[in-house]
């Protein structure tokens, strides 16, 4: 890319996508096209398939989707299933159809085997069976990678994939019916020293352990990959360390200040027992991560602070 770069940033209102839209205008990179939800339905393939047509984007950074936790993914199964596959068909297909000189897909570390060697190399996609509480999120992102690597091999596209692990910061979604663990927490020690509670309950046995990613940093893994990187083969981005959901909860409650117990509901899921991703492959070609975590945090709780989450629609938010 260049700076006169024709670039489509789909799904730049969720929280990975205006992280990139941010770099990319940090850049210095002017062309950037956007449209929201309302202005282009991805799901339907006419309205994508006219706007590449008339269009003509140079370059697809794909992160649009429809996301959600462990609650929105076992209540709408359809829907995270049905929407992806739709999305992912009708932007790939443009793309293609279009002349797109590269495009990025962004899939997601949840879609790795439930049970599969720690720390995820990429080659273990596929080897085991998925997470059953986001399982239809799961096979739509991997039908999306495939179809990426279809391309490339029948029509020598240049369509990219990268699996992120879990990520947090400025512009996430803190409803708790969609939200993912680490939003949930802030907003719920948030609330609880407010309103002065004398014990905040989260799910689970709070053994698990996570790896987290602060999206600016994803973003600037995106545009870097973008501008370097061509291949089939799909790149991990993430910090290579891991936290447990126990730790995760005793740092958030640290940084929002409440001083209450905390309650291990071992009723709800805990999810995959361990999600760390190999991260040599993606700092074999130039790039490692530069956000610390504690930084993040505090950075994404006075983001939190500052916004107008309160009476948002999160439902939709995540990548689109």
């Amino acid at each position: 890319m260049n700076t006169e770069s024709k670039i489509y940033v789909a799904g730049h209102r969720g929280l990975v996508g205006s992280a990139i839209l941010r770099s990319l205008e940090h850049g210095g990179y002017e062309d950037l096209l956007t449209r929201t939800q309302g202005e282009l339905d991805l799901t339907d393939g006419r309205e994508v398939d006219e706007f590449f047509e008339v269009q003509k984007p140079e370059y697809v950074f794909f992160a649009a989707a429809k996301v959600g936790g462990i609650l929105a993914n076992a209540a709408r199964p359809v829907e995270f299933l049905r929407d992806n596959l739709y999305i992912e068909l009708n932007v790939i297909s443009a793309a293609h159809r279009h002349g797109v000189r590269k495009l990025m897909f962004l899939g997601s570390s949840c879609i790795y085997p439930k049970f599969t060697p720690q720390p995820i190399k990429e080659e273990a996609l596929l080897t085991g069976e998925l997470e059953p509480t986001n399982e239809p999120y799961a096979l739509a992102k991997i039908a999306g990678i495939k179809l990426c690597q279809a391309y490339n091999r029948q029509h020598a596209a240049d369509f990219v994939s990268l699996m992120p692990t879990n990520l947090y910061g400025p512009g996430d979604n803190f409803d708790f019916e969609s939200s993912h663990v680490l939003p949930a927490l802030i907003r719920k020690f948030h609330e609880a020293k407010e309103n002065d509670e004398p014990r905040v309950i989260v799910w689970g046995t709070g053994t698990p352990r996570r790896e987290f990613l602060h999206v600016d940093d994803l973003a600037d893994a995106c545009v870097y990959l973008m501008n370097t990187y061509s291949g089939t083969e799909i790149v991990n981005v993430g910090v290579g360390q891991d936290i447990s959901i126990r730790g995760l909860a005793e740092l958030v409650r640290e940084i929002v200040g409440y001083r209450g117990e905390i309650i291990y509901d071992d009723s709800k899921p805990d999810g995959t027992p361990r999600k760390l991703l190999d991260v040599s492959r993606l700092h074999d070609l130039g790039w490692r991560a530069r956000i610390p975590l504690r930084e993040g945090i505090e950075q994404t709780y006075s983001w939190f602070l500052g916004s107008s989450w309160k009476g948002r629609n999160w439902s939709m938010s995540g990548l689109r």
